[in-house]
């Protein structure tokens, strides 16, 4: 066994051009030195029936042996508004929010405080471990305590608040429930002794959904699971409908000196910050990247995207789980040579600790630079797919893991470290803690999935490839999606032939529009995977190798978003699949996603389109009356895990020619749901003809061309009898002749 998690790590950038920077952050619990390399990956798949890992060592210019300490994450997400005058320019006050709490009873969960656990001084409002909403004020060690009489309840909107009255001594708690009735009412007003004057707590934050630690304004704990929208601070004493005016109001005027604070959180909810509108400009900045673009307490149902009426999407959803930023200081750095080719690469930490051999890889991408192929041909890396099942703990979290394999489990120790240590983030096919999805994946985090060694989907499926490339003697260039979605076509265009991977399955608007170019302008596009360009996707504005993606009610799914949610905080696009956006894979591929199948693969058959003599540079040397990819690392077959169909309705070119199918999948092939229009016994793969995977090849605009194999399960048959098989012949066919200038 090898030990592939006691040393940790993540490269920033995730992609670099050869002359760049990169850095490794790296943490160790156990470990205190490591022998580090930079490779080239070929292969990452450490299954012994193929290829095996295999890695070429480089030459880079740093210490070998690195130092290594232990790093904590923090994850949690909240609010930080720095320490500011008008902070403590008062006494009495109240302060308030309209509240959607998702863990009420779970723990003890701040809402809105200005707090110093440390020392226990300041002020904070916020449910206490039973869930009821209560009021702390603090300060020289007497603490003043109001609380409510019952808990308040899971995904209801409440009003939420409390004040202070100095003159009077006085703190109140107040509730209001936005649904007053069958059982849902929560409303209630109660009073408690407080102090008479207090000296507020020095440099120490506002923070909305959690608290300060101490005074450095770094350390934050208390975290808050829910919705907060429209929070307000007001150097009064106001009753609760004085507060229910103060968060419905938008605009306020600036003759009102009392008004601390009123944020916004519908404004700039692209970015990081997060806005005030009262005269003091008290903005803050939100940590770990919680959920924007979120239905607030005023939505009412006229509109499922937050562009169309931002008022209405003035909340914020933070989870005491959120994880962007792991936040690990820089271990080592290089400059990646000039001459380096643009590939797979990783940083290798190997480590002799006495029990068991420690390798762990760090990966990252070096990219090819814009404007200067080395190559004719360029395979694109999937890291927005990459990113978007970075961390996935979703084979033990969700409960029909082993019937979906027809197996059991057997899990790797990536697979048990992420169910110990959900603070490295999840995936976006996970849940948080509350049971709301991730819809936000950062790589500034260690992704175990994303390396050699790690689990073999995506990452792993696609260096098949490359090393297919590799043993075929074919120069190749690697691109990644995140600089086509940033520099759109050019990337593209040098390149007679572009290669996707096995899953390219997470695509932004300016990815596809990308393609869509490349191919009208007689580019050649040959896209070797199963259920690609499925999910529509954004970047982040401003932080790089950052996603988000909205499940919505459509596509296979482990989790829906709630009503009124399916827009994209970064961009305000809508989200969910492309079918639904009106772009059906099939009309850029020729196939498109229609189910699952992890029972096992199955061969293609070849159809009478495969016969036509105009073809015959796609057939050479291969023999029409043998099944076609009938072995293969992924369930013995080249046609498995996820496939796409033809489907003219859905868009499949005229033009296109039909080579093969494998549609005898049996009771495991399962559709995708918008497959499903009614539900019957015979929709499984053993009755329903949909459920198949096809291969096909159609000309498109200026002599280009696309191939599609409509299948995860390809590129993992390729090595098969030492590359001696009619997987790889057709796919070297297929490539001499889209790397051929002439025409198609």
């Amino acid at each position: 066994m090898t030990d592939t998690t006691s040393i940790l790590g993540y490269a920033w950038p995730m992609v670099v051009s050869p002359g760049e920077e990169v850095a490794f952050h790296l943490s160790s619990p156990s470990v205190s030195k490591a022998d580090a390399a930079v490779v080239r990956v070929r292969c990452g798949d450490p299954d012994p029936a193929g290829p095996g890992i295999r890695a070429h060592e480089m030459a880079a210019p740093f210490e070998r042996t690195v130092s290594l300490v232990h790093q904590v994450i923090r994850p949690g997400s909240c609010a930080i508004v720095a320490d500011a005058p008008a902070l403590t320019s008062f006494q009495s006050f109240t302060v308030g929010a309209f509240l959607w709490p998702t863990m009420p009873g779970d723990r003890a969960q701040t809402i809105l405080s200005r707090w110093r656990e440390d020392t226990q001084e300041g002020w904070r409002l916020g449910l206490d471990a039973d869930g009821h909403l209560e009021f702390v004020v603090a300060a020289g060690g007497r603490t003043w305590r109001v609380v409510t009489g019952a808990a308040l309840l899971s995904r209801e909107w409440v009003l939420a608040g409390a004040s202070w009255d100095a003159e009077a001594g006085r703190l109140a708690v107040m509730v209001r429930s936005a649904d007053a009735q069958a059982g849902r009412d929560r409303s209630e007003c109660v009073e408690a002794p407080g102090p008479t004057g207090l000296e507020w707590p020095a440099a120490v934050p506002l923070v909305i959904a959690a608290q300060a630690s101490d005074g450095g304004g770094e350390l934050f704990d208390g975290f808050y699971d829910g919705k907060i929208d429209r929070p307000r601070l007001h150097a009064s004493v106001q009753p609760i409908d004085g507060l229910h005016r103060l968060c419905e109001s938008m605009n306020f005027p600036m003759t009102d000196a009392r008004l601390i604070a009123a944020w916004d959180f519908s404004r700039g909810m692209a970015g990081e910050s997060v806005t005030d509108l009262s005269a003091h400009h008290l903005h803050g900045r939100v940590r770990q990247m919680p959920t924007r673009g979120m239905t607030g307490a005023n939505w009412d149902g006229s509109t499922d995207r937050w562009t169309d009426c931002p008022e209405q999407y003035g909340a914020i959803h933070f989870h005491s789980d959120d994880m962007a930023d792991a936040e690990w200081e820089p271990t080592l750095r290089f400059t990646v040579p000039a001459e380096w080719r643009s590939g797979f690469y990783a940083l290798r930490l190997r480590a002799d600790t006495g029990d068991e051999p420690v390798e762990s890889f760090v990966a990252f991408f070096v990219r090819a630079e814009l404007g200067k192929p080395r190559s004719r041909l360029a395979f694109v890396a999937s890291t927005g797919t990459f990113l978007a099942y970075a961390n996935s703990a979703l084979r033990l979290d969700q409960v029909h893991a082993e019937a979906m394999l027809e197996g059991v489990l057997t899990l790797s120790r990536d697979d048990v470290y992420i169910q110990e240590h959900r603070e490295v983030g999840l995936s976006t096919y996970d849940t948080h803690a509350d049971g709301s999805g991730w819809s936000i994946s950062s790589a500034r985090r260690p992704i175990l999935n994303m390396r050699p060694r790690g689990n073999v989907f995506n990452y792993g499926n696609d260096t098949h490839f490359i090393d297919w490339l590799e043993e075929t003697g074919q120069d190749y260039d690697v691109i990644t999606d995140d600089d086509i979605h940033r520099h759109g076509v050019q990337v593209l265009a040098p390149y007679t032939c572009v290669v996707t991977g096995s899953h390219p399955e997470y695509i932004s608007r300016e990815v596809w529009e990308a393609f869509d170019a490349y191919q009208r302008s007689g580019g050649r596009h040959m896209y070797l995977g199963g259920n690609g360009f499925y999910w529509r996707i954004a970047y982040h504005p401003t932080v790089p190798h950052t996603i988000e993606m909205r499940r919505g009610m459509t596509g296979l799914r482990t989790w829906e978003g709630e009503a009124g949610e399916t827009a994209l905080a970064f961009t305000g696009e809508p989200s969910s699949t492309w079918r639904s956006n009106g772009r059906p894979p099939q009309r850029l591929v020729g196939v498109g996603f229609d189910g699952q199948v992890f029972t096992h693969s199955s061969p293609y058959r070849w159809l009478d389109g495969a016969k036509d003599p105009v073809l015959s540079w796609l057939t050479a040397g291969i023999d029409l009356a043998a099944p076609l990819g009938d072995f293969g690392l992924r369930g013995n077959g080249a046609a498995g895990v996820e496939i796409d169909r033809v489907d003219w309705s859905l868009g499949s070119p005229p033009g296109t020619v039909w080579l093969a199918t494998a549609d005898r999948l049996g009771y495991g092939g399962t559709p995708a749901p918008e497959e499903i229009r009614t539900l019957h016994r015979g929709v499984m793969g053993d009755q329903n003809a949909q459920v198949r995977a096809d291969l096909v090849y159609f000309p498109t605009a200026n002599g280009g061309a696309v191939f599609s194999t409509g299948s995860i399960a390809w590129v993992c048959a390729l090595s098969h009898a030492g590359y001696r098989n009619n997987v790889s012949q057709l796919t070297g066919n297929v490539l001499k002749r889209f790397l051929d200038p002439a025409p198609l």
